[in-house]
């Protein structure tokens, strides 16, 4: 058989075992096998599948049918400009965090026209998993700073610091093993601080699709009885962490803008944002500390 056919007829079998976007899964495990973008397997479209390579996407198909994320399957996948290691270490990163990246790269490029372009900022993901959030942010930003990602699961920061290699970061994004801020007790330590924390009430992720809950870490999606938890306690830590004109820049669910936004206010926050995402939904929130 040609790729041509195993594409074909790939697709036409995860759609009818209803495993989501076929299409693109199957396109996506032959480019896998094949060490191609998507892009580049139409040169490849008539050529002989290796016997070799036939039995592996056998084994990919068995895992989507199974329900586990194309991600998992394929083993990485792209965020911004960056291609990262994907396993069941972290949270798969998705599309709504790119754009939380591009508002904190706005804020970054206005704080270096007020500093000057010597200003050097120090700038914290907590919860960083796979790292993508402070991966993006060391790349993206044009200039010289202290990048550190932090997350409580040891797997998460080694799959993080494997991301950091992987993308010749690692002598500039450091990443350390802690509960929250916790570790940290120095005051106006950080100019920013960025997070996508959990963030889904326990009930609900006990009935989320089970192609996330079966998989995914239920450490990084599970916010407590109201979603909440985490929104207050790195609010709190950030009192004392962030310096004067410093910010907060977090993901949020959709439903939880204005009692984000409560909290910042009551935190004694200014200039406080609820931004949406392309879906239209309440995305994310940033603040300054006065």
């Amino acid at each position: 058989m040609i790729w041509k056919e195993v594409i074909s007829k790939t697709i036409a079998y995860l759609d009818q075992k209803g495993v989501p976007d076929a299409g693109v899964a199957a396109e996506s495990l032959a480019a896998r096998l094949l060490s191609l973008g998507r892009g580049f397997l139409a040169s490849y479209l008539d050529k002989e599948v290796s016997e070799k390579h036939l039995e592996a996407m056998k084994r990919g198909i068995a895992r989507l049918v199974k329900g586990e994320p194309l991600q998992y399957v394929i083993g990485e996948w792209d965020f911004r400009t960056l291609t990262l290691k994907c396993d069941k270490r972290a949270l798969i990163p998705r599309p709504e965090t790119e754009e939380l990246v591009t508002r904190v790269l706005a804020f970054l490029k206005v704080k270096v026209e007020g500093q000057g372009q010597d200003w050097k900022p120090s700038i914290i993901d907590v919860g960083t998993g796979t790292g993508a959030i402070i991966l993006s942010i060391a790349k993206e930003f044009k200039g010289q700073g202290i990048f550190l990602g932090t997350d409580i699961s040891e797997d998460a920061v080694a799959l993080a610091r494997e991301n950091a290699r992987l993308t010749g970061l690692d002598n500039k994004v450091k990443f350390v093993i802690g509960d929250g801020l916790d570790e940290f007790d120095e005051p106006e330590m950080f100019d920013l601080i960025v997070s996508n924390p959990p963030y889904i009430e326990s009930n609900v992720c006990e009935i989320l699709d089970p192609r996330v809950k079966d998989f995914e870490p239920r450490l990084a999606l599970d916010g407590g009885e109201d979603g909440l938890k985490f929104y207050d306690r790195y609010l709190a830590d950030a009192m004392n962490l962030l310096k004067p004109g410093g910010a907060v820049f977090f993901e949020i669910g959709e439903n939880q803008g204005e009692k984000v936004k409560n909290l910042c206010f009551q935190y004694g926050f200014e200039e406080i944002k609820v931004e949406k995402d392309y879906a239209g939904h309440d995305r994310y929130v940033s603040a300054i500390l006065p």
